[in-house]
């Protein structure tokens, strides 16, 4: 009966998705010509799949076109130490007794051995004061004295200006050794072996001393993030299949129906990944999540869709009448909850971050070919599996305990809701109102270690760094000179000064280098602070050295220094502090161009304005897509009855965040927008539903109910899905994929939780106002 009802009401309704379901019928009229071209697809889709590569920057995130960022480019490419230098971060107590600094000596000439390593600086790089004009000996000699002398040479070493507080911290416990990297293996597939290489050199040279030995660095951090990315990629392809699988034959324990139900999503994701890695995209820390998203967006409409052939045929249709009413009067629900989730990810696209705009280009790709991979495939497998309908009705009736407990469920949460719509309907609205009060008052957040795997070394050591040598994040001041002025002219050498010394002075910034600092040393161990003496140092120093704070071109200068991975909102005071600090030289010294930039000052302005912008964004996509879906249904009542409902899983999961202090960060901002367009899925479906009964002619009250009744399961099932899917995120060892992941997860299940207990009461309460309106206005014109 439902089915005869279903299919006589089709042709009087208007098109909810412009009959873009009706291409599912094409399978059922053609299902060998479609299962060809579904097989020549997944053979291209595999090639490309191999085409898939990772994006490690660490920039990635603030990557964009805005002329500070292209300066920040700049900067790396005329000074590029800090984009390749692996930081080896030696710590212990007994770290400057003899043996221990024989061995770390030891392990610093041997290091330079490593194929791909260009120089290293150590405190064994020190020197000491020049004598007759000779070149200055090492601060360490060949063999290191013993008793007395040795103690004599430790306190010379503690008390050296050049190297405490920059590689050995002011309590002789931890030492910094800074290995510079050929750029080419940095970007190459050699940095793995590189990298070993100097883990296993450190090792061994290291062992016995009882010094702990740990990496950081960016190149350290890239191959930990590519390595990330690719065992996350492998973790969420078998336990999404594991997952998508298991819950289908649970749900409806036949084979066949669980390969209706998993086949098209598990293709979906095949096909997206494909097409992907054949549009040269490359995997990062939110593109890595596309194959949970995809898992989760194509199988709440697989699940749909299954679950509404599977009722037809408990009914007594043919599989061939099933699958077609199933396309007709599901189908369209499909189309639009994957044109809601595309909405979410094309808001995406209008951010200013190349990273979070190219996810939202991926997504919005990946949910096209989810929507047209579930409306041709699934029928295709329904066609080719199902077979004995008579006998599966029979079975079905006698064996359908699980979904008959879930439709009792459902009927029970359905009366209660429309006894008192408008009671409900104003509790619902009060508790998003004081959700929506927390929400509004998150703050943004950002740390550059959350993009870091947080179980792997590079994390570890750079706490280290922060706690003993204020940090490894790289901040600089870059100094573009005047065209015709040099570098040793006395006007130039001033600017550097001033610039040192007010960087230096800077509260939670140390480890200060620039061309001052061996002009400091000669001036107060030399005693000559003449320009030719200057010149000729830097003429001696090894090159990689030189380059890190002085341009090829000798046209400009970087002022260098490190900040600790502090919350960016309270890094922004500092580089504010510096940058104000360098007006007064701006405008004493008009000719110089001077800029406070590097990773570390960017993320700092940039991360709240992003995180802003994305916030505003998605309380714009609240009342759009809200219109949208009233558009699509013809009807300002749907449009209002979807607002609260799709409110309420953002709000609540803001105040999770309040309540745990995590603050807005960029993944949460990001699974907030995604969540939104999913968790919308319940939603159509079950406004699709109440629409059939309505025109059938039922009660409205009574075609809630009924509604409710016949997709309350599958909503149920499909939402236990999606936060399923999106909860294995949480296996990573990326801090903000472990975030998006719990976070979406929770946003599903408020999704749920808004659709059964505020979208009834609020459709129901909304419609009855319609009608009394409609009744005065008649009353007025009769």
């Amino acid at each position: 009966m439902e089915g005869d009802l279903a299919s006589s009401s089709v042709g009087k309704r208007h098109d909810l998705a412009l009959g873009v379901e009706r291409l599912g019928l094409i399978s059922l009229r053609f299902p060998w010509l479609v299962a060809l071209a579904a097989l020549a697809l997944a053979i291209a889709a595999g090639f490309g799949l191999m085409r898939l590569k990772v994006d490690d920057s660490l920039s990635q995130l603030f990557r964009s076109n805005t002329p500070e960022f292209r300066q920040y480019e700049e900067v790396t490419q005329k000074f590029p130490s800090s984009e390749f230098d692996v930081l080896a971060v030696i710590e212990g107590k007994s770290l400057l007794d003899r043996d221990s600094l024989e061995k770390l000596r030891d392990f610093v000439t041997d290091v330079q051995l490593v194929d791909g390593v260009g120089g290293v600086i150590s405190l064994f790089s020190a020197r000491q004061p020049p004598e007759g004009g000779h070149t200055p000996a090492p601060l360490f000699p060949e063999t290191l004295p013993e008793g007395a002398d040795y103690d004599a040479l430790v306190k010379r070493v503690m008390s050296n200006e050049i190297i405490r507080g920059k590689l050995l911290s002011e309590d002789g416990k931890l030492a910094l050794v800074v290995i510079a990297l050929d750029p080419n293996i940095v970007g190459g597939k050699g940095l793995e072996t590189t990298v070993g290489e100097i883990r296993k050199t450190m090792a061994g040279d290291l062992a016995g001393t009882g010094l702990k030995a740990e990496l950081s660095g960016v190149p350290v951090m890239q191959l930990e993030i590519r390595t990330a990315v690719e065992r996350d990629r492998l973790v969420y392809n078998v336990t999404g299949f594991i997952a998508g699988c298991l819950i289908a034959i649970l749900f409806f324990r036949r084979v066949s129906f669980m390969i209706i139900a998993a086949g098209p999503p598990l293709l979906a994701i095949l096909f997206a990944l494909g097409a992907l890695g054949w549009l040269d995209f490359r995997l990062n820390m939110f593109l890595n999540v596309m194959t949970p998203l995809i898992m989760v967006i194509s199988f709440s409409d697989s699940m749909q869709l299954t679950f509404a052939a599977r009722d037809r045929i408990l009914a007594g249709q043919s599989k061939l009448e099933a699958l077609r009413n199933a396309i007709l009067i599901v189908g369209p629900a499909c189309v639009l909850t994957h044109a809601t989730a595309a909405l979410s990810f094309t808001a995406l696209l209008f951010s200013t971050s190349d990273l979070i705009r190219t996810f939202g280009e991926a997504g919005l790709v990946a949910t096209l070919i989810a929507l047209f991979t579930v409306l041709l495939v699934l029928p295709l497998l329904g066609m080719l599996l199902l077979g004995h309908e008579a006998s599966l009705a029979v079975v079905g009736r006698r064996g359908d305990f699980g979904v008959e407990a879930l439709r009792g469920f459902c009927f029970w949460i359905a009366a209660r809701m429309v006894k008192r719509p408008g009671l409900y309907s104003l509790v619902g609205l009060l508790v998003v109102a004081a959700l929506g009060g927390v929400f509004v008052n998150l703050q943004p957040r950002y740390h550059l270690a959350d993009q870091v795997p947080d179980k792997e070394q590079a994390v570890s050591a750079s706490r280290s760094l922060d706690a003993k040598l204020t940090g490894s994040n790289p901040i600089d001041v870059l100094i573009e000179f005047p065209k015709g002025a040099s570098l040793y002219a006395p006007e130039t050498l001033e600017v550097i000064a001033k610039i040192h010394a007010i960087v230096e002075r800077q509260p939670g910034v140390g480890n200060v280098w620039s061309l001052e600092t061996l002009r400091r040393w000669l001036r107060d161990k030399l005693g000559d602070s003449s320009v030719a003496t200057l010149q000729k140092y830097v003429d001696r120093l090894p090159e990689h050295l030189t380059r890190r704070f002085i341009d090829a071109k000798q046209d400009a200068v970087v002022v260098s220094a490190r900040v600790p991975d502090v919350d960016a909102s309270k890094l922004l005071p500092t580089v504010e502090s510096i940058d104000h600090s360098l007006q007064g030289l701006r405008a004493e010294y008009p000719g110089y161009k001077l800029s406070v930039t590097g990773l570390s000052a960017i993320s700092a302005r940039n991360s709240a304005i992003m995180i802003g912008k994305l916030t505003r964004g998605l309380t714009i996509e609240f009342f759009f897509v809200a219109a949208f879906i009233g558009l699509a249904f013809r009807s300002v009542v749907v449009a209002l009855a979807c607002v609260l409902p799709g409110i309420f899983p953002v709000v609540a999961s803001g105040a999770l965040l309040a309540a745990t202090g995590q603050g807005l960060q960029f993944a949460s901002v990001v699974a907030l927008t995604v969540s939104f367009g999913l968790g919308l899925s319940a939603t159509i479906h079950f406004l699709n539903r109440l629409r059939i009964e309505a025109d059938s002619g039922e009660d409205y009250a009574l075609a809630v109910e009924r509604a409710t009744v016949l997709v309350g399961p599958a909503l149920i099932m499909t939402s236990i899905v999606l936060a399923c899917g999106l909860a294995v995120t949480v296996l990573s060892n990326l801090p903000s994929l472990r975030l998006f992941g719990w976070l979406s997860a929770f946003a599903m299940m408020m999704a749920l939780t808004a659709d059964l207990l505020i979208l009834r009461p609020t459709a129901m309460f909304l419609r009855r106002t319609a009608d009394a309106l409609a009744r005065r206005r008649a009353a007025r014109v009769g």
